[in-house]
């Protein structure tokens, strides 16, 4: 493992334990040239994800991109880091095991709505504004006159 400090190619693992999650080992690593100290985290991946975009670009399925969106929709929320890391690990999860190689976005986005209606209404709402291309009140209005029967028949 490379330091991110001084960019050494040695390091040692100092303590390693499971993620409180368990779907990740988080590991305590100090660099041997700059004595730094950092956390690695090794998850558990069961097959590369290509993600295919609206236009037919693929790329590489990114974590972070996923984990970005959910901390963007719940930023200010009052949910526990904990909780976004556990859904976003769970989204994966659901991706990999659907046997599929070519995930489309609709797909992620899909998942990332399910799971985001069940945390938190208004993070839920932020994430549909963007993943259903809101443009106008009208889109909101409709939308949250939607959600909101959904809400009385629960």
């Amino acid at each position: 493992m490379r330091c991110p400090f001084c960019s050494h190619d040695d390091t040692q693992v100092k303590d390693s334990r499971p993620s409180e999650d368990n779907a990740a080992i988080r590991r305590r690593r100090e660099c041997t040239h700059c004595d730094a100290r950092f956390t690695t985290f090794e998850r558990v991946q069961l097959r590369e994800l290509t993600v295919v975009k609206v236009d037919g670009r693929r790329e590489t399925f990114e974590r972070d991109k996923l984990m970005r969106s959910l901390k963007l929709a719940l930023r200010r929320r009052p949910v526990d880091p904990d909780v976004i890391e556990r859904t976003a690990s769970d989204i994966i999860r659901h991706l990999e095991l659907s046997g599929e190689a070519d995930v489309t976005t609709k797909t992620i986005g899909e998942y990332a709505m399910k799971a985001l209606s069940g945390i938190d209404p208004v993070g839920y709402v932020r994430y549909a504004s963007v993943y259903k291309n809101f443009h106008e009140v009208k889109d909101y209005t409709n939308f949250l006159g939607a959600l909101e029967k959904n809400y009385k028949k629960a």
